[in-house]
């Protein structure tokens, strides 16, 4: 065996762990890919002379990337009209999950990721690697440009943030209650019935594929919720394993159309996340609950 195929057998070894810290920085599964391929990159191109630790070498030159990645995302400013919407995890319903879902999913819904998109490109990088990969802030430092104590600071400050976010129910049973009741009350047109599902301050956020033209592409308030809702293709909306949680897959005629993951807490929906765009949905394996 040469050296590259030995680099390269060692490379996939860590690739499930790379993807996971790519897709927690990156929210995107296309862009952490990216990101994983262009740490492979780096890797053949420098090979690992004077490489102690090559998981740990790997993380750093795959953070560092998704660091970049970040900034110039903020600096394209390529999403003016809402917030970049993450790409879910969908899980199989018999928790035979793929190793690298598994990873994905264990502890990132789409709550947290879409609060990790409000923060700065250094903070989200200090926070994740720290807080999701205990990485210390001796080796977090020279990632984000910034001493051990400053790099602490920015996990700190983003950590506020997380904290700051709504807990969702974690007992799935009762997630299928609301969703099943929001789907309900959808195909019925019942409005009455979808503002008794829905949180007083819901928030409905789409991908730019998921509404018309012109369309808001986040809406807030139960009752705008509700009417967007009541017009929708809820008749071709199944329940869904999202992420490790209960959600709905628009797929008439089997042909995949939308993801929407749900955060649910004290028994109301009060977060939707709708996911549209084709080259995103290809990225989803899909499991529909059965009644």
């Amino acid at each position: 065996m040469d050296e590259h195929e030995w680099l390269a057998e060692r490379f996939e070894e860590k690739r499930t762990h790379l993807r996971a810290v790519a897709y927690r920085m990156l929210g995107s599964l296309s862009e952490a890919d990216d990101a994983v391929q262009e740490s492979w990159l780096h890797l053949s191109r420098s090979g690992t002379s004077g490489v102690e630790n090559l998981g740990g070498w790997l993380t750093t030159v795959v953070a560092r990337v998704c660091l970049d990645m970040l900034r110039s995302r903020k600096s394209r400013q390529e999403d003016p009209l809402g917030a970049h919407v993450p790409d879910p995890i969908v899980s199989h319903a018999d928790g035979s999950d793929p190793e690298h879902e598994a990873q994905l999913a264990d502890s990132v819904g789409l709550a947290l990721l879409v609060v990790l998109e409000t923060l700065a490109p250094a903070e989200r990088v200090a926070f994740v690697l720290h807080d999701m990969f205990d990485l210390p802030f001796d080796e977090i430092a020279p990632i984000v440009a910034r001493s051990p104590t400053a790099a602490r600071q920015l996990a700190s400050r983003a950590r506020r943030r997380v904290q700051g976010a709504v807990t969702p129910d974690a007992d799935l049973t009762r997630q299928r209650e609301v969703v099943d009741a929001f789907l309900a009350a959808a195909r019925g047109g019942n409005f009455d019935a979808l503002l008794a599902v829905l949180d007083p301050d819901v928030v409905l956020r789409a991908d730019p594929s998921a509404v018309p033209p012109g369309a808001s592409r986040e809406i807030r308030g139960a009752a705008a919720v509700a009417m967007r809702a009541a017009k929708g293709r809820a008749r071709a909306a199944q329940p869904a394993l999202v992420n490790g949680a209960v959600g709905v897959v628009v797929a008439p005629r089997g042909r995949l159309l939308m993801v929407l993951s749900f955060t649910i807490e004290h028994g109301r929906i009060v977060e939707i996340d709708a996911i549209a765009d084709p080259a995103r949905l290809r990225q989803i394996d899909l499991a529909v609950l059965n009644d």
